[in-house]
């Protein structure tokens, strides 16, 4: 009964300026750094502007589309032009792997102002 989220922003959000945190949440799981094997446990991945994967029995790709945050972290700041984005989470195990079945947040839209 695993779950992630996205905290911060919320769907719909305008953001003044390009900077600012996205906070990422899982309940029903651990959080723990990329290449720790600890059973139930992953770390957080950010889709930006990206589906999600069409093969989920391969590592995330690591870009700037797919930002990785192997060090278990739970908030990262971003920097996105102005414009509408999409943001998803999706938890990778310790070699960046989806959970099988994949552990994904809904997808939301925010929009970057000037």
């Amino acid at each position: 009964d695993a779950k992630v989220y996205i905290i911060w922003p919320q769907d719909g959000q305008v953001i003044q300026g390009g900077k600012f945190w996205v906070r990422m949440g899982l309940s029903g799981a651990g959080v723990a750094p990329a290449g720790t094997e600890v059973a139930n446990t992953g770390h957080h991945h950010l889709l930006v502007d990206a589906p999600l994967p069409d093969d989920m029995t391969t590592a995330i790709p690591n870009d700037r589309n797919h930002l990785h945050f192997g060090a278990g972290q739970t908030e990262a700041q971003l920097e996105l032009p102005p414009g509408k984005h999409t943001l998803q989470m999706l938890v990778g195990d310790a070699q960046h792997v989806p959970n099988n079945p994949p552990l994904a947040s809904k997808k939301i839209t925010i929009t970057v102002v000037p």
